[in-house]
């Protein structure tokens, strides 16, 4: 007998729990084709219903979220290691992400709804590859690694090269995103997560920046912007960043560089917002971002309405 979700035909799955890394990249190498990993799996029935799992065929569901050693946020020297199974809600509440990385603790606490946060983790949310993953913007502007590991290999790849389309990444079959690495910024840079959606929370991005802001003497000495559902994939603003650093910080300079990321996005039309309207959005909330960088606070986030 089928098995639906709506109108969609669901293949027979069968269930993997296992409680090691080591265990899980073993099942891997096994089952070949045909293994989706979940942690939180709130994505799991969401993916069903757009038809992003085969009707035919045997899926292994490998569920990796009893792999305790994949769930921590450590604190090492200048770095901040989250392994990938954290939950959404412990970034979110955690002392170590609000005092060094307060842009990816706001982000995780605006993600979905509470249920989701709970369940939701870190790595799942940047496997998914959604192009409006909220923790992707700031980890993005923060120059985060992933930590990818095969049963026999690992690397450490760039976040920014880690998306390669609307959910798709550059894992390759048999291996995991472990860990997510973030480098500690000085205590001196501004920082601002905002995001704009239709409500204020339990809802995805129409746009969504994180900007990080060192100045020197009066200049721009070091600008990142990263931006979600803009684009196929979050993406930093690499031509506004550019044009920023080494000016003279003022409200036209910023209005200018502002101006510069809308060259950068490639907006599509949804049903949460038309393509011009976003471009024009990602004008304004990154004016708004980067201005509230100085506003003496580490952090300021915003909640907009479409």
């Amino acid at each position: 007998m089928r098995n639906f979700v709506g109108l969609r035909a669901i293949p027979e799955m069968e269930y993997h729990r296992p409680i090691a890394l080591e265990q899980a990249l073993k099942l891997l190498s096994e089952l070949k084709e045909g293994c989706k990993i979940i942690a939180g799996g709130t994505d799991l029935v969401p993916a069903a219903r757009r038809g992003r799992m085969s009707s035919s065929g045997h899926i292994h569901i490998i569920d990796i979220s009893s792999i305790k050693d994949l769930d921590y946020i450590i604190k090492e020297d200048d770095m901040i290691r989250i392994g990938a199974v954290t939950k959404l809600s412990e970034v979110g509440a955690s002392t170590v992400v609000k005092e060094h990385v307060p842009i990816l603790a706001e982000a995780a606490s605006q993600t979905g709804s509470l249920q989701v946060r709970n369940l939701g983790t870190i790595g799942g949310n940047l496997c998914n590859a959604s192009p409006a993953a909220d923790t992707a913007p700031p980890l993005l502007a923060l120059d985060a690694r992933v930590n990818i590991r095969g049963i026999d290999k690992q690397r450490l790849v760039p976040l920014k090269e880690f998306f390669t389309g609307p959910g798709e990444t550059i894992l390759a079959p048999g291996e995991i995103l472990a860990e997510v690495q973030i480098p500690i910024t000085e205590p001196t840079a501004g920082s601002c997560f905002i995001k704009l959606g239709r409500r204020n929370a339990f809802t995805l991005s129409i746009v969504s920046v994180a900007t990080l802001v060192k100045v020197k003497d009066g200049i721009f000495d070091d600008v990142r912007i990263a931006l979600g559902a803009v684009a196929p994939t979050p993406i930093r603003a690499s031509k506004a960043e550019k044009y920023l650093t080494g000016k003279k910080v003022s409200e036209q300079v910023i209005d200018d560089g502002a101006k510069v990321v809308t060259s950068e996005v490639k907006p599509i039309s949804d049903v949460r917002a038309s393509a011009r309207y976003r471009k024009d959005m990602s004008y304004i909330v990154t004016k708004r971002a980067l201005t509230m960088c100085f506003n003496g606070s580490q952090v300021t986030s915003f909640a907009g309405k479409g």
